[in-house]
């Protein structure tokens, strides 16, 4: 029982950081925009969040404050995510290049400048660049009071997690909220359908794909400067992120595009690949742990497919550009 709490608990730590590169894929996919650059935004978001965090504390000494390092996290990081959907959304929306081209380019792009900045941070401090162990502190701190996380059994479970947790439940709900009961969500929706449809009906097409993939691309980010503070202890690794932003959009297609499913399906995902460190078997290689959670999006894919389900498929127009003159 102990190991299986100890699983879920640092399943839910990794897949928080998965759940918002979901949630922010899923955002950007719901307006018909396949970003396969998930990859290269976490990087970068990863990188400018560590190093808004670190310059403020250079900065402000010992006056240094936990929560106003946390917002300037976020915000570097969700700015990062966006300037990188930017450049995405005015190549694929405006002059309507390649989707899939497009997005491994900004994978490969944003990998680099967010290694460049961490590597420029770790040359610049003469060694590795890590935030002190008070603001560590500030990151990975448990929010909710004491009593609840020595609950038995759903304590630790559900009440030990950081700020970071709480956060992504919370925009999970709302973004469910907004695409399913919203008329701007249901507008969105129809845009990912039918672009040629919502336009007839008066839609301004640009504004909700430019709208939904550069935001989509911000909350992304803050999954890999999630992942800097928490997983990896408030230390730049310029390999650490590698494959993160693949596992978060195989995990939109396990979600079948639905906001709500990315909670449970993020901690299954963040099980799985932390799972060789909690449940070893020693005839069963580490590679193939870390296979599963694709192996698991497939047979999803397949059973989803055969099934004919139009409310489980991705968006009708997802991966295809617009062409208005074409209506």
């Amino acid at each position: 029982m102990n190991t299986l709490i100890t699983l879920i608990t640092a399943g839910i730590t990794f897949g928080t950081v998965l759940m918002y590169g979901t949630l922010g894929e899923i955002l950007t996919e719901k307006s018909g925009n396949l970003n396969l650059g998930v990859e290269g935004i976490m990087y970068m978001g990863g990188a400018f969040g560590l190093a808004g965090a670190f310059y403020y504390e250079k900065a402000a000494g010992a006056s240094v404050i936990g929560p106003v390092a946390i917002i300037i996290a976020l915000l570097c990081a969700f700015l990062a995510g966006c300037a990188a959907s930017a450049i995405y959304s005015f190549l694929t929306i405006t002059l309507r290049t390649n989707q899939n081209v497009t997005g491994l380019a900004l994978s490969i792009f944003g990998t680099g400048v967010g290694q460049f900045v961490g590597e420029l941070m770790r040359v610049k401090e003469g060694g590795y660049v890590a935030l002190s162990n008070g603001l560590k502190n500030a990151f990975a701190a448990s929010v909710l009071p004491d009593f609840l996380v020595k609950i038995p059994i759903i304590g630790p479970i559900l009440f030990s997690h950081t700020i970071f947790f709480y956060m992504a439940l919370i925009l999970a709900v709302a973004m469910w909220y907004y695409l399913s009961q919203t008329r701007s969500g249901m507008y969105l929706t129809a845009v990912g359908e039918s672009p040629s449809t919502s336009d007839a009906a008066g839609i301004n097409i640009t504004r909700y794909k430019y709208l939904a993939t550069i935001i989509g691309g911000g909350i992304s980010a803050i999954g890999g400067m999630v992942y800097i503070v928490t997983t990896a202890g408030c230390v730049w690794n310029h390999e650490g992120l590698s494959g993160v932003g693949w596992l978060a959009v195989a995990l939109v297609i396990f979600c079948v595009w639905r906001p709500l499913n990315a909670i449970w399906g993020s901690v299954i995902f963040g099980s799985m690949m932390i799972m060789y460190l909690r449940v070893a078997i020693p005839f069963i290689p580490t590679q193939l742990y870390k296979i599963l959670p694709y192996v698991v999006t497939v047979i999803v894919l397949v059973i989803t497919s055969m099934r004919n389900s139009r409310d489980k498929q991705p968006p009708a127009s997802l991966g295809l550009n617009y062409f208005r003159e074409e209506r």
